[in-house]
């Protein structure tokens, strides 16, 4: 034979209390959801500013890499010139400026070794002694 429990008071109160907590919850949940369709429809109904399109801006010139610099230095150059006189002269025609670095004249040598080796007889280089370029013709 099973015997029932029977449930103290204080059991049954708080299961009373517990199922109001549920319905004031539902309740709650019931009005924040009216409110949110409330501010939903009155933000659809205010009007909106028309989009208006951003204008292009002018690009602006293309700066010129340290290598394509040295090549019009060394066309305008009659005579050969290392990377120290380059990344000079560069400088002071307002070609380019160098963007922080401590050797740019070390990158440059670099830049106009690698374009003579990749490139051939196509380069825009030519190396005419040690250290020294001229612009290929």
């Amino acid at each position: 034979m099973t015997t029932k429990k029977k449930s103290s008071p204080k059991a049954k109160a708080a299961g009373k209390a517990a199922s109001k907590g549920n319905k004031q919850t539902s309740k709650l949940l019931a009005e924040s959801r009216k409110a949110v369709a409330a501010d939903i429809a009155e933000l659809e109904k205010q009007e909106t500013k028309p989009k208006t399109k951003r204008q292009a801006k002018e690009p602006k010139p293309k700066k010129l890499s340290a290598l394509d610099a040295a090549a019009q230095v060394l066309v305008a150059s009659k005579e050969p010139l290392n990377c120290p006189q380059l990344i000079e002269a560069m400088t002071t025609q307002g070609l380019w400026t160098s963007p922080g670095g401590k050797t740019p004249h070390a990158t440059l040598f670099s830049a106009i070794m690698r374009e003579i080796n990749t490139k051939g007889k196509e380069a825009r280089f030519t190396k005419t002694e040690r250290g020294h370029f001229a612009a290929s013709k």
